[in-house]
């Protein structure tokens, strides 16, 4: 879901040099990959890259098939009209985790980094009964928004554009989680299908799109 609206303006961009229509279907990381696992069909898939790489180990995905093509910072939202306590160091955002009444974080990677932090701190059993977590697929930006949670800690992307919200910044530094973001192409491919995918990810990663990347949040990978 972090790469939704970026995607959606890449393709437009391809379909309209290329005139190739690209279909493509939403869904929050951790159901996407469920439905591979299940057997469903595809050409391409879109996840952070440890579940490409793990889709991958399972034989779901064509071995060395994984194409990085672009990064996600983690970051931190209020609701709008909220004042918030400095969180641009880890020491500030510890106190600002601790005092707040509530927090959430998604089901994908940055929620994982996040739990992961939270227990390093040593302050997870402390503040596990404030925590709530969406549905997958369901913005956290969305709980922030309608109250539900007072912090909300998800991909840059997914909340600078989340009506109702302050996006308070990236997490700090010394704490920082930068995701990246890969394809992976789906097994069994007719030979004109494969060289289709081929192409559309070699666009999603050319220079040219290094701003439309920028402007919805995301930062740049180097080709290799």
């Amino acid at each position: 879901m972090a790469t939704q609206s970026l995607l959606k303006a890449l393709c437009l961009k391809y379909q309209q040099v290329h005139q190739v229509e690209v279909q493509i279907e939403y869904a929050g990381g951790v159901d996407a990959a469920k439905r591979i696992q299940s057997g469903e069909s595809f050409d391409v898939v879109f996840l952070a890259s440890e579940a490409i790489e793990r889709l991958a180990l399972q034989g779901h995905i064509q071995a060395g098939s994984r194409c990085d093509w672009v990064k996600s910072p983690v970051a931190v939202a209020v609701a709008s009209g909220t004042v918030w306590p400095k969180m641009d160091t880890e020491s500030q955002l510890r106190e600002a985790v601790l005092s707040a009444l509530s927090l959430s974080y998604s089901t994908g990677p940055s929620g994982t980094y996040l739990e992961q932090l939270f227990k390093r701190w040593g302050v997870f059993d402390q503040i596990k009964d404030r925590i709530v977590v969406p549905p997958a697929g369901t913005p956290v930006g969305l709980w922030v928004s309608q109250g539900k949670a007072a912090l909300g800690f998800q991909q840059r992307s997914e909340l600078m554009n989340q009506e109702g919200v302050s996006l308070v910044g990236d997490l700090p530094t010394e704490v920082a989680c930068i995701t990246t973001f890969s394809a992976g192409i789906g097994s069994g491919l007719s030979e004109d299908r494969n060289q289709a995918v081929h192409t559309l990810l070699h666009y999603l990663r050319d220079v040219a799109q290094r701003e439309c990347k920028r402007s919805h949040g995301m930062d740049w990978v180097e080709a290799s």
